[in-house]
């Protein structure tokens, strides 16, 4: 790679407007770390956040955003084993941000991608793929018995649910916000789906599950959880992955099925239990019954417009957001 190359950078937070592509110095590897170059970089909502300056954790300006990615390693810094120059991998974060075209990382956030993954697969894995990992087995102990019910399947998050959900034995429903929307749950594995912009989908998945859900991963909590407790088997537990405002909440909900309420974020996660989702992930990579979906791709140069696309695709993704480098 030459001295220098093109990132997007942001020097004040605000609007899509402030993503701006420039070029950059191209760092050197230190000790313990990984310099890859970018194939492809994840978009996620949560950079849409931190980028409009509304997020808990604000970056010190000016930053590269992003810290989902795939690649292969350009250079190694001293002390780095499980990686060598050439390797294709994804990435758990970055130093330098990954919406560019080489990305500084620490060495444990670089995880080797397997050759039945695409770099474009490979840039959906971490935020989605490990958010999932984190609802569905660090958070609600899922069992290979239970019911699941996926709100919002269609999103990154909720295709890797969905076939996490699968692959674990469980029967796995989705709901999503458009046709092709619940076309891409069911090809992902899902057992049934329903649309969630239909009047009566919630007599559809009443109807559809009697017994009610084991564990309801929910994208929206403040405009689904009430409806959610009132669908959940006795002792259930509903994960709040995604919310968007408050809501007045009555508690006796819980009590009928001694069912529970909890939060998960991604943030929380400790270095074991980072690895031991990378750890799943990689092999369900490998045999292919983790899949990541790309929904649209972009060029680094439009970058203003994928973020715009996050945005507004919200409650009817599809797959996905990523950037492509060779665009």
């Amino acid at each position: 790679m030459s001295k220098n190359y093109q990132a997007c950078v942001v020097h004040e937070f605000g609007g899509p407007e402030k993503l701006l592509v420039e070029e950059v110095t191209t760092p050197t590897a230190g000790d313990g770390q990984v310099l890859v170059t970018v194939k492809a970089a994840g978009v996620n909502p949560v950079d849409t956040y931190i980028r409009q300056g509304t997020y808990a954790r604000k970056p010190t300006l000016p930053y590269t955003p992003g810290a989902d990615a795939a690649g292969v390693v350009l250079a190694t810094g001293k002390g780095v084993t499980h990686v060598v120059v050439g390797d294709r991998v994804y990435l758990s974060g970055s130093i330098t941000g990954t919406y560019a075209h080489a990305a500084l990382c620490n060495e444990v956030d670089v995880h080797a991608l397997p050759e039945a993954a695409t770099f474009e697969q490979g840039a959906a894995i971490n935020v989605p793929f490990s958010t999932a990992h984190r609802a569905l087995f660090l958070r609600a102990e899922a069992k290979s018995s239970d019911t699941l019910l996926v709100h919002g399947a269609s999103g990154g998050v909720g295709i890797g649910a969905v076939q996490m959900g699968k692959a674990h034995g469980m029967t796995v429903v989705g709901t999503a916000g458009s046709e092709d929307g619940c076309k891409a749950v069911l090809e992902a594995g899902a057992d049934a789906c329903f649309n969630h912009r239909d009047t009566d989908y919630l007599d559809k998945l009443k109807a559809h599950t009697p017994g009610g859900f084991n564990v309801i991963l929910e994208m929206l909590a403040n405009a689904n959880l009430c409806n959610d407790l009132k669908m959940i088997a006795r002792h259930g537990k509903v994960v709040v992955i995604g919310n968007r405002g408050t809501i007045e909440f009555d508690p006796r909900l819980t009590m009928a099925t001694e069912s529970c309420v909890m939060g998960c974020a991604l943030g929380q996660s400790t270095p074991e239990d980072k690895k031991e989702a990378h750890a799943y992930i990689q092999a369900g990579l490998a045999n292919e019954t983790l899949k990541p979906k790309v929904g649209r791709s972009f060029a680094l140069k439009d970058v203003q417009e994928a973020h715009k696309y996050v945005i507004e695709q919200s409650g009817s993704s599809n797959g996905k957001v990523v950037i492509n480098m060779k665009l």
